[in-house]
């Protein structure tokens, strides 16, 4: 080997080795540039600073308990108990929480040493341990208070409003009404609301006892009341879930039964016209490029809400996705099994009912099915804009930005709905296309 081929040799180590270095300082420098980019586009120390750790403790809280409110209209002077707020969890006339007491004075004993006492001319006290005695006077829309100048985190106060958040309740307190929200686990009136003769009642009464109301049985009363619950309305609950599988089903059966023969135009093989062919697949790219939220939005603006414009945002969508995955299919049947049902001096049509339709069927099948699945997921997000489903109930459940035990429990109804629906499309696969998942 020679000196001129010994240098050429070192030259081109040398320029290895640097491109090497230079990959291997390039790639960190590109990932970090990219990470300082999101940090300023998304504004992430902005993010962090506006982050409110205390309402997310408060909204995690409400979602698997409930709290009864006690509230004075400071105005009337009037008091009324009731569960979650609402007028239909509202407690009998002349009955109310045991851990309420008094007539002249309310006091309200939220435990561990935290009480509440709703005093005559809208004066309120509020004692909490290894803190000042609170006095709160409402006069108009302004309160008066004792309250030091430097307050607690737990505090916050104005003359207008004052709120104080204890590890055993809430209280807040405005010019027009004085409110204490005690919490307790659970979520109450999920059965019965309190004005059925079977709310506190166990199931071994219910089941064994005797009749609680004269006029109906235990089994059939207990069963009616828990239906007809105005609380937590089951009745709607499983009426909006049959909407959203019926969005979701009419939506994608409905797009398969459009999409298989428009398929066949696009299949290059079945269609050798190739302004017709483009044209279909062109189609398909179209509709099924615009997402189904954005054909729900036309298709409301177009026929109005209902639970039948979403299925037919679902079914312009899934047309376009049909049509490519059984056009690909048709593309990759076996010509073998064609030409031996032509041989036979079948037809066109016959031909490929016979000779491609039982080619494809395990694959069309599959992916039909999966999209059901899918698209149930879709129909509850659908539903909360074209006003139908389970989807429409979430909605109005977080818009109220109290019920959040209520969003809770749609949410887990959706994780079963989803749940069901693939344990459904996997059975329906195995029986249809006979193989095991």
């Amino acid at each position: 080997m020679t000196a001129a081929d010994l240098s050429f040799i070192k030259h081109e180590a040398d320029n290895l080795f640097r491109r090497k270095r230079l990959v291997g300082f390039g790639l960190p420098a590109v990932l970090l540039l990219y990470l300082a980019y999101v940090f300023v586009a998304f504004d992430l120390q902005g993010l962090a600073q506006r982050a409110n750790l205390d309402n997310a403790v408060t909204l995690v809280s409400d979602s698997w308990s409930n709290k009864v409110h006690v509230t004075r209209d400071n105005r009337t002077g009037q008091i009324d108990y009731s569960v979650e707020g609402e007028r239909k969890g509202r407690y009998p006339e002349g009955q109310r929480p045991d851990w309420v007491t008094g007539d002249e004075i309310t006091t309200i004993d939220l435990g561990d040493g935290y009480v509440v006492r709703y005093l005559p001319e809208n004066s309120t006290e509020i004692e909490i341990p290894g803190f000042q005695l609170i006095q709160v006077q409402a006069e108009g829309r302004k309160l008066t208070s004792n309250l030091p100048d430097t307050l607690p985190n737990w505090i916050s106060a104005s003359d207008r409003r004052i709120g104080i958040t204890t590890p055993e309740g809430r209280i807040t307190l405005t010019g027009s009404r004085t409110e204490v929200f005690n919490y307790f686990p659970g979520w109450e009136l999920f059965w019965f609301t309190l004005d059925s003769p079977y709310y506190g009642q166990s199931l071994g009464t219910i089941l064994f006892g005797e009749r609680l109301d004269p006029e109906r049985s235990n089994i059939v009363g207990a069963v009616s009341d828990w239906w007809n619950n105005a609380m937590w309305r089951h009745k709607d609950v499983a009426w909006a879930i049959g909407e959203t599988i019926l969005m979701a089903f009419l939506g994608t059966m409905g797009a398969a039964i459009v999409a298989l023969p428009l398929s066949f135009l696009a299949a290059k093989r079945f269609s050798p016209i190739m302004l017709l062919r483009a044209s279909t697949r062109r189609l398909f790219d179209f509709v099924r490029g615009v997402d189904a939220l954005i054909w729900t939005v036309v298709l409301a603006r177009a026929f109005g809400p209902g639970p039948l414009t979403g299925a037919l945002a679902i079914l312009i969508t899934d047309t376009g996705t049909f049509g490519k995955i059984f056009s690909e299919a048709f593309e990759n049947v076996d010509q073998k099994q064609i030409d031996g049902v032509a041989s036979t001096g079948a037809k066109p049509l016959q031909r490929y009912r016979f000779g491609v339709i039982p080619q494809v069927v395990p694959v069309l099948l599959a992916q039909v099915l999966y999209f059901l699945e899918s698209n149930t997921r879709s129909a509850t997000i659908i539903g909360a804009i074209t006003g139908g489903g389970i989807g429409l109930m979430l909605t109005q459940a977080i818009q109220t930005q109290k019920d959040w035990e209520e969003v809770a429990y749609y949410i887990i109804l959706i994780i079963c709905l989803v749940m069901f629906m693939d344990w459904l499309s996997g059975r329906l696969r195995t029986k249809l296309i006979g193989r095991k998942e």
